[in-house]
């Protein structure tokens, strides 16, 4: 059974950065691709950064130039380095892993089928 867990989040004021971790285990192979996604206050869950098994990166738009997704020491670890954080990238952040499949939505949530419990997010103005 593969477990996705996440770490690093917390709180910060606007304009400052974070970084969240996360580790998928409990499968002999690569994961196909591993992303972040998040969901704001009566918000629905977004797409935030994917990053392939190929290093391929996919970022959302409000998220582009400020959010960097990486692989670290294997391919079933990923962080995303968040700087000049907003007010509205308040949210709880989910980790997401795809074994076995692939699909051409990188930011769409059918495309993984492993998630962590995530991990809060909350920046201050």
């Amino acid at each position: 059974q593969v477990q996705v867990v996440e770490f690093g989040g917390g709180s910060v004021q606007s304009g400052g950065s974070l970084k969240l971790s996360c580790t998928a285990s409990g499968y002999s192979h690569n994961a196909n691709a591993m992303a972040w996604f998040r969901q704001g206050p009566g918000a629905e869950r977004e797409g935030v950064a994917h990053l392939d098994v190929t290093g391929a990166t996919v970022y959302g738009d409000s998220v582009k130039g400020r959010f960097t997704i990486a692989h670290g020491s294997n391919k079933n670890t990923v962080y995303l380095q968040m700087d000049s954080l907003k007010p509205e990238d308040t949210g709880m952040y989910y980790c997401a892993a795809a074994y076995g499949i692939a699909s051409p939505y990188p930011l769409e949530r059918h495309s993984y089928n492993y998630w962590g419990q995530g991990t809060q997010v909350t920046v201050s103005s």
